[in-house]
């Protein structure tokens, strides 16, 4: 059994060595050379056109479709104050995260604003109910109101009657009523139904007089001078005949005559 063995190991070595005899003595097959001629080579006969981009193409794509690359807007003063409260107010309020604590903010400026422009509309309405914001509609009546102040400080030396007479040839009828107004404030306080103070108002006269008849008297003289006075229109002739028989009517009775 072992010669048979090594019989057959002594061919299978034989056999790899003359393998290996047959490669080294084999050559590689020989490549014949390509030669190429001027004839081979292909020239390009298409025609080439020119082409050149137009004037300002690039304004065709300023589109934000051609934006890739998106730009994080700056920080205005008015952002960075806006954080700075949201931070004070993260702070006392415990905000968990940053973006509450701004929000808050937001919030909190926009109704900050809307009580400052309720209050400017309030001022302005209590302005023009008080006769003081006619300057919003461009008269100019703060002249005016000087000039008839020292009027009233000076009832008791004003010769009324001439007053009137002078307003009404200058065709100025509701200076007249003003002054007949006036002229009855000051026959009143002379035959003490009220006391006179530049302070008072017609509410404050209302009160002090004591005769109902008296009373309801003034009331209707007080609505008849505020409608023509402050309402600042013109009143007809007839309107004034008739308004001032009722005031010379009343200084009469105020007169004790």
């Amino acid at each position: 059994m072992n010669k048979i063995f090594f019989v057959l190991s002594f061919l299978f070595c034989c056999s790899i060595s003359n393998a290996q005899d047959s490669l080294a003595t084999t050559e590689p097959p020989k490549i014949e050379s390509v030669k190429y001629t001027e004839k081979d080579i292909k020239i390009d006969s298409d025609s080439v056109e020119a082409r050149s981009f137009s004037k300002n193409f690039k304004k065709k794509y300023t589109d934000s479709d051609f934006v890739y690359e998106q730009k994080v807007p700056e920080k205005t003063a008015w952002d960075h104050f806006k954080e700075w409260l949201a931070s004070i107010f993260r702070k006392m309020f415990s905000f968990n995260n940053p973006q509450t604590a701004l929000n808050f903010v937001v919030i909190l400026l926009r109704v900050i604003a809307i009580l400052i422009i309720v209050f400017v509309i309030y001022l302005i309405v209590k302005a023009i109910i008080a006769k003081e914001g006619q300057w919003i509609f461009g008269k100019n009546v703060h002249k005016k109101t000087i000039y008839y102040s020292e009027i009233e400080k000076n009832i008791h030396l004003l010769d009324f009657e001439k007053l009137i007479k002078e307003s009404i040839q200058s065709g100025e009828r509701r200076i007249a009523i003003r002054y007949y107004y006036l002229w009855l404030l000051k026959i009143m306080a002379q035959n003490h139904y009220i006391e006179w103070d530049i302070e008072k108002t017609n509410s404050d006269y209302l009160y002090e007089i004591q005769s109902p008849v008296h009373r309801e008297e003034f009331t209707y003289l007080s609505y008849l001078y505020n409608h023509i006075w402050y309402g600042e229109f013109e009143i007809d002739e007839t309107t004034f005949v008739k308004t001032e028989n009722r005031f010379k009517k009343s200084l009469k009775t105020f007169s004790n005559e």
